[in-house]
């Protein structure tokens, strides 16, 4: 782009001689402004910019003495530099009065071409130099007013020292980080604000000793410094030595990124991976030992999976609530109704009375096992086998002691047994495991326990909640037919192998007809788009991504679903609640009443947001 022309201001009243003037500039990168009269040219200078003022002394009205004045009193034209032509024979006091009007030259006509040339041109170079510094200016002023700008709003507290490690600048970033002012800390030496750990200042004074020094150019290391109030701030410190083009130092210049959150981070992620390896690990020792004890004392195989798979389903009912309360706590109430959530016990032939309390979670877990033991044993030999028993549940808190009464009526007679079986055992050592106890009685009329646990000072009370209606068993109001399964086609969504296998085992055995099955979302809505079943299972996370597209697709084409899932309803679509959920581990009898209810009207299945 080519550079402006500068102007130049010619100030004559005869024509002649500014036409002369414009023939002796004419040249290009240069323009020639021509006024007649003073009036005329303080117009022209009111509008334009020029880098030098050729001005006639004599002229009418104004003449160019007044001119100069003027010009010179006014702060847009009082750097122009201007050149006297005269015609006029002049003496000592009126040169001396052009120089004290602010003329730099005071020449005679006729001129010398060439020096009015040369003159020119010196101050067009000067004006142009002057033009090129105020957007050289300009440009560092705006770099700048970034830079601050970036320092005062990053999160990086930028800090830079001298080679005496003095404060020389602490930035926005700084104050908010560290809590003390510019003002505060600038000049002291860097040890002497406090903010490093007292440990660790011998160190941060040796590095910067070698960057000073020039033995280490930059560096990075983690520092735990303290903020005004005296709050430990973990932090990682980028140092580096700004240097000259001959090697000195400028300053040594530190960028400081608090990490404090992130260390904290990592290490309550650490945390919960230990955690979780030791959850992970106890409850699969815990299902080994079920499997073990409950296939020693069974006797036969049609005996043992209806024994196994109950316990299981109470240990996971009692797993979910937990997830639910962030493994913290479980209500003894929830746990309760968990029996009778997975079709365990009628809630007509059952009645629970007692405070609401919360159980931590080793506890818990087992006193969901130890309900089920019992509620296993009073359907097989207690007052659930026959038709008109009953079951009542009461529990207290008795000083430092959680005091359960299972209490059960209109049963066959009971007796003290002559040997223990397993279930006995589990009841009695799960508790004892919590330093609490178990205790058998036999009345006339049925079986009775007093089970007691130690009650932790630190557990919460609330209000009974009831259980979520998703999780809730499928169907339980009433069951519908599950002859109506049998031709049926069902696209299954499943992408755990094992999980899968078993799903489509029991679904052909009940005489559908399987889909798939197909284990992501991609393939499932390629699959819906087809649209060549009747209904769809669907697991709520296939390979990491959440089922909400294949929801939407089965949705948009009303096509009926459930969800099958280990995730609790939190996770699952939450445009879909009214959908039913069949938990893993999951019943086969409840899945199949699932499935079942897609086509009977147990349940609905309306589109999103319905």
């Amino acid at each position: 782009m080519a550079s402006e022309s500068v102007k130049i201001l010619a100030v004559d009243d005869v024509p002649e001689n500014l036409a002369a003037l414009d023939a002796l500039l004419s040249r290009e990168g240069l323009e020639l402004l021509q006024a007649r009269s003073g009036v005329e040219a303080l117009e022209l200078l009111l509008k334009q910019d020029v880098a030098l003022a050729l001005l006639d002394v004599q002229m009418p009205g104004m003449d160019g003495f007044e001119l100069a004045e003027l010009m010179r009193g006014t702060e847009r034209t009082r750097r122009v530099p201007i050149i006297f032509l005269t015609a006029v024979a002049t003496d000592e006091r009126r040169r001396f009065r052009g120089y004290e009007a602010g003329a730099v030259d005071y020449l005679l006509k006729p001129v010398d071409a060439q020096i009015v040339r040369s003159k020119v041109d010196i101050f067009v170079e000067l004006f142009r130099q002057r033009q090129e510094l105020a957007r050289q200016r300009d440009e560092h002023a705006a770099v700048l007013a970034r830079l601050t700008a970036h320092g005062d709003n990053s999160p990086l507290a930028l800090v830079e020292l001298d080679a005496g490690q003095r404060i020389m600048s602490w930035s926005k970033g700084a104050e908010r980080l560290f809590g003390w002012r510019a003002a505060e800390v600038a000049g002291f030496n860097a040890v002497e604000v406090k903010w490093l750990d007292a440990e660790q200042a011998g160190g941060f004074t040796t590095l910067l000793d070698e960057m000073i020094g020039g033995a280490l150019p930059r560096a990075t290391r983690t520092l735990r410094f303290h903020s005004a109030e005296g709050l430990p701030l973990d932090c990682e410190c980028y140092c580096s030595a700004l240097r000259d083009a001959a090697g000195r130092l400028f300053s040594i210049n530190l960028q400081i990124l608090d990490v404090t959150d992130r260390k904290r981070a990592e290490e309550t992620q650490k945390l919960l991976v230990g955690e979780l390896n030791h959850r992970v690990k106890n409850t699969l020792a815990s299902v080994q030992a079920i499997a073990t004890q409950t296939l020693r004392h069974s006797a036969g195989p049609s005996d043992f999976a209806p024994t196994f798979m109950g316990r299981i389903h109470a240990l996971a009912s009692a797993h979910s609530l937990l997830s639910g309360a962030t493994w913290q706590v479980a209500s003894l109430r929830e746990l309760i109704e968990g029996q009778l959530s997975i079709g365990a016990i009628e809630a007509d032939r059952f009645e629970a009375d007692g405070p609401s309390v919360d159980l931590p979670p080793e506890p818990a877990l087992h006193l969901a096992l130890v309900l089920h033991e019992l509620v296993t044993n009073a359907h097989k030999y207690g007052a659930l086998s026959v038709p008109e028993g009953r079951v009542h549940l009461t529990w207290e808190i008795a000083e430092d002691r959680l005091v359960l009464n299972w209490r059960e009526q209109g049963g066959p007679p009971v007796s003290a047994p002559s040997r223990r079986g397993f279930g006995t055992a589990l009841i009695e050592r799960s508790l004892r495991a919590d330093g609490g106890s178990a205790e058998p009685h036999y009345e006339a009329d049925g079986i009775g326990w007093t089970l007691t646990l130690p009650y932790m000072s630190g557990a919460r009370h609330r209000g009974p909640r009831l259980l979520p209606r998703r999780v809730q068993r499928a169907g339980r109001e009433a069951a519908p037919s599950l002859a109506e399964l049998r031709g049926k086609r069902l696209l299954l969504v499943e992408d755990e192998a094992l999980i899968a296998f078993e799903l489509a085992a029991i679904l052909e055995d009940a005489g559908v007809m399987l889909v798939g099955p197909v284990a992501s979302v991609d393939d499932a809505v390629m699959m819906i788009g087809r649209k060549e079943f009747d209904g769809a299972l669907v697991d709520g996370n296939l390979q990491g991504e959440p089922a909400d597209r294949v929801a939407q697709a089965l949705s948009d084409r009303t096509i009926p679903f459930v969800f099958v899932s280990g995730y609790g309803s939190e996770h699952l679509p939450s445009s879909f609640d009214h959908v039913p959920v069949v938990g893993k581990p999951f019943d086969a009898q409840q899945l199949l009443e699932a499935v079942a209810g897609m086509w009977s009207g147990s349940h609905e299945v309306a589109a999103a947001g319905a």
